[in-house]
């Protein structure tokens, strides 16, 4: 355990973390771990286990892939824009966008292809960003409506395999397929950061990678985040398991040199490319914690965090996908925000994101908290796995005033 001092954290209470954490290593739920709690500026980091079944011991600064919580990132980057005044929130994307002009929607979600009406306004940046463009995941299994079998013949199946095709690409099958609501009508999962990054590459005149290198990373010190990991670096590279439920075991699903992340992709996938460490993503935490700083350096102004860690959809707009919300939580602009307690850690008004490889981070306002849970074991649903729960019960039950 490395740990500088307390900062309102029971150091009692940190060390009953730490066994609860290491229980999920020792009964094989995962080779290892990397949790990180922050408070008023004073840092817990714990590396349990190891970074793969045979592999070295797990350390403070090895890499993972944080995929969904690329979202926040990526909604960092477009506001950025927004400030600039190079892009509105509320301005048609169709300029840096043509392939979602003049969308034809589903008349039903379960309607055939054809069976359309015209969109009846353009997509925004603000629908990119809350998730309320028309474009999305069904959260439907299996499926069952025409348009899930055109999605997944598309490359945009809701699973852990993302798409490989150059951005151009993938807006031109992005513009194949009919909006499945109306802009603005209806929260569906994923696409809209996406697509964001491609917009946010266009508008800019670079790489989504560069952009966010450039803009985010270097300025706060996040050394070892990008889209891939160069062979320097990949012997602090976790290998990423499954769980197989025939064997009751774990297996390889993506390995460190082999893998998809070991060289830089043809996508830059703004909802879900990056891999990260503890230690750089909490820079992007205290800054968002911060009000869109950390010293010096500002990255956003403080209304512009405002803004994205609150609530913006509707109960009508979460329909069908309740099972990323519950009755506790909304969401801003690429992350969620909680809105009522029923846990002890379901503050209003803590935000972040989890990734569906095996990661978690929130940062909470009110308690001036940040926790980030590294894993390598994937998610089997979008309901938090138990070292999930246990992480952050543990993370609350220390605070110490």
């Amino acid at each position: 355990m490395n740990m500088t001092s307390a900062g309102g954290l029971s150091k009692t209470r940190l060390r009953r973390m730490h066994d609860v954490m290491a229980g999920h290593v020792d009964d094989g739920s995962m080779p290892g771990l990397v949790s990180l709690v922050s408070r008023r500026g004073e840092v817990f980091v714990d590396a349990i286990g190891r970074i793969a079944i045979d592999g070295a011991p797990m350390a403070r600064d090895t890499i993972f892939r944080i995929t969904s919580m690329t979202k926040p990132v990526t909604a960092v980057a477009a506001m950025i824009l927004v400030e600039e005044c190079k892009l509105r929130l509320d301005d048609p994307v169709d300029r840096w966008l043509p392939e979602l002009a003049n969308r034809k929607v589903l008349r039903a979600i379960d309607a055939p292809l054809d069976d359309t009406v015209p969109a009846r306004r353009a997509i925004t940046l603000r629908d990119l960003l809350t998730f309320r463009l028309g474009y999305g995941m069904i959260m439907v299994f299996p499926d069952r409506y025409p348009i899930q079998k055109a999605i997944a013949e598309a490359g945009f199946a809701p699973g852990p395999v993302f798409p490989s095709f150059p951005p151009d690409e993938l807006m031109k099958r992005y513009g194949g397929l009919p909006l499945l609501y109306q802009p603005g009508e209806r929260w569906l999962y994923h696409s809209g950061t996406e697509i964001l990054g491609v917009l946010i590459a266009r508008v800019a005149g670079t790489t989504l990678g560069r952009f966010l290198s450039d803009r985010i990373f270097a300025p706060l010190g996040m050394k070892d985040t990008a889209f891939s990991v160069p062979e320097a670096k990949r012997d602090r590279f976790a290998t990423c398991y499954i769980g197989d439920h025939a064997t009751q075991s774990l297996k390889v699903f993506d390995d460190p040199v082999t893998g998809k992340f070991s060289s830089p992709p043809v996508f830059e996938n703004g909802g879900a490319g990056l891999v990260s460490t503890a230690d750089d993503f909490n820079a992007f935490a205290q800054m968002m914690l911060n009000g869109g700083r950390i010293g010096s350096e500002r990255i956003l102004s403080r209304p512009s965090v405002e803004l994205m860690t609150t609530d913006q959809i509707t109960s009508e707009q979460k329909l069908g996908s309740e099972l990323f919300f519950g009755d506790v939580r909304g969401w801003g602009m690429g992350l969620s925000v909680f809105t009522r307690r029923e846990d002890i850690y379901t503050t209003p008004g803590r935000f972040g994101w989890d990734g569906g490889y095996g990661t978690s981070w929130y940062s909470d306002p009110s308690e001036q908290l940040t926790g980030i849970l590294l894993t390598q074991r994937m998610m089997e649903s979008p309901q938090p796995p138990r070292a999930f729960v246990d992480f952050w019960t543990s993370a609350y039950q220390a605070i110490d005033d």
